[in-house]
């Protein structure tokens, strides 16, 4: 069982968070292989998505050496669903200390949401332990560059409208990581989409990991 602070690292080491958020939960299981297919090494499954409790559980049983941690876990009681379903990590959008007391209490790590200096301040000194900036694309790479000034020691991951074609802008910037849903995490049609679908994420992974070897 890896410890908080090995997810931790794991986090961080990949980069990139994958957020499965579908309508249907059939289309889960086609989703989670391509992403993992493609080399995606973390993933998180939101709680709005429909069964996202029984997908956590089959996905750390079908993927034993990806993170699977829980997403829109916004307070105590989606907190304990997750932990109980096994997720190996928390993401919130906001800021909640009883979903970091949950979390830690269980030995895994929350990638606490926040957009504004209180808000970023708040979230790590109740524990968060990353802050999620979000929606990061919605208030632009400028506003986040400055955020980092004065919290240039707390590992921050920008979620919300980060793409392929924004990917290298974000990650160049500083960023610990970036948090990418709709257009990698998305439901595939048939066989062809699934295969297609699938280089698709390798070609996004191969571009992250040339940005960060540079």
């Amino acid at each position: 069982m890896l410890t908080r602070q090995a997810i931790l690292d794991k986090i961080l080491h990949e980069r990139v968070v994958g957020i499965v958020r579908l309508k249907e939960q059939g289309e889960v299981a086609d989703c989670l292989q391509c992403l993992v297919d493609g080399g995606m090494g973390c993933l998180e499954i939101t709680s709005n998505t429909p069964g996202y409790a029984e997908e956590i559980k089959n996905a750390r049983e079908r993927y034993p050496n990806i993170l699977v941690g829980a997403g829109t876990v916004t307070n105590a009681d989606k907190a304990n669903v997750a932990v109980a379903a096994g997720a190996q990590f928390l993401v919130t959008p906001n800021v909640n200390e009883e979903v970091v007391l949950i979390a830690h209490k269980a030995g895994i790590p929350v990638l606490m949401g926040a957009l504004t200096p209180t808000e970023i301040n708040l979230a790590v000194e109740i524990g968060a332990d990353i802050v999620k900036l979000f929606p990061a694309g919605d208030i632009g790479l400028n506003y986040c560059k400055g955020i980092m000034g004065p919290f240039n020691n707390v590992p921050l991951m920008a979620v919300g409208g980060i793409s392929k074609e924004n990917v290298v802008e974000w990650l160049s910037i500083g960023m610990a990581g970036i948090g990418i849903g709709s257009q990698l995490c998305r439901a595939v049609k048939d066989e062809s989409d699934k295969i297609a679908h699938t280089e698709f994420v390798r070609d996004f992974m191969r571009l992250v990991k040339q940005t960060t070897q540079q």
